[in-house]
């Protein structure tokens, strides 16, 4: 089924720009606390930003290539239209922005070794992998359950892990929770999207999460990332200054009223859901990342 678009709107839509704070998100997170050691970096930290930002656009470009060619967006479709299945990007051409997105998004990790070293190359070549291997390949990671792994590995750990590791030169255990922190509630986006399209995926033999353990699983899921997710930063709250436990606690309310809505609502509305739910993730790290730039200028 075709529809009118521009193309310039078309390359927009297939970015999946709502979906995008799930890559700053991450990095954010890790320059705070870079930050707070008094390490922070401008130029490693915008070269992150960036290999974020371009490696999500590549993976939602080759997820609109592969989905489509695997016959997993039908005109049934629940979510956002999907731009190759819309007939307003031809797959050829999809295929092709996937790679030059991915070859952005190496082009910027190499230019990290310069801040780093040699070694990054290995963490560079994983992100690659899992761009394409996620909807791709003779074992699709999403197809087989993997996806929610997928985004707690790369869209929490490895990114702000790495962020912080570029800037400092070191690990450290306080990154590393609130790394899984993070990537836990954005992980419920996925939940989200997968829990909206359970029939569907069932239907196209996507083995999601959702599909392989049902719907019941997926509520629980969500409630028990939110609450694990809060629980990791709790010590850190409970010892902030009153105006951060005022944010979070406005936080702790929308993630609440969030997932009244994963409870409450069906079929199209859960974009709805979708939206607030990386609104949620998004200004977890804000939250979090305002304290540690506070305590490290007060320092």
């Amino acid at each position: 089924m075709e529809d009118k678009k521009s193309l310039a709107g078309a390359w927009v839509e297939a970015a999946r720009p709502r979906t995008l704070p799930a890559s700053v998100s991450p990095v954010l997170l890790g320059c705070a606390l870079a930050y707070y050691d008094g390490m922070f970096d401008i130029t490693p930290a915008v070269l992150c930003l960036l290999v974020a930002l371009f490696a999500q656009i590549a993976s939602n470009f080759a997820n609109d290539y592969f989905d489509f060619k695997k016959g997993a967006d039908r005109e049934d479709r629940l979510g956002p239209e999907r731009a190759v299945a819309q007939g307003w990007i031809t797959p050829k051409a999809m295929l092709a922005g996937t790679f030059v997105m991915l070859g952005l998004a190496c082009l910027s990790g190499l230019l990290l070794i310069c801040f780093a070293d040699w070694r990054l190359i290995w963490v560079g070549l994983a992100i690659a992998i899992c761009v394409l291997a996620y909807s791709a390949g003779p074992f699709p990671l999403a197809y087989n359950g993997l996806g929610d792994v997928c985004v707690l590995l790369f869209y929490g750990v490895i990114p702000v892990c790495f962020t912080y590791y570029i800037q400092t030169l070191s690990f450290s255990l306080l990154s590393f929770l609130l790394s899984v922190a993070l990537g836990l509630l954005s992980v419920n986006i996925l939940v989200v999207n997968n829990y909206r399209d359970y029939v569907q995926d069932k239907a196209a033999r996507k083995r999601t999460t959702i599909v392989l353990f049902g719907r019941r699983f997926g509520r629980v899921f969500y409630i028990l990332n939110e609450c694990v997710a809060f629980l990791l930063v709790l010590p850190l709250v409970l010892d902030a200054p009153w105006w951060i436990l005022f944010l979070f606690g406005i936080l702790f309310a929308l993630c609440f009223y969030t997932t009244r809505e994963l409870l409450t609502l069906e079929g199209r509305a859960l974009n709805r859901t979708l939206g607030h739910t990386a609104r949620n993730v998004f200004l977890f790290a804000a939250v979090l990342s305002l304290l540690f730039v506070y305590v490290g200028s007060s320092l």
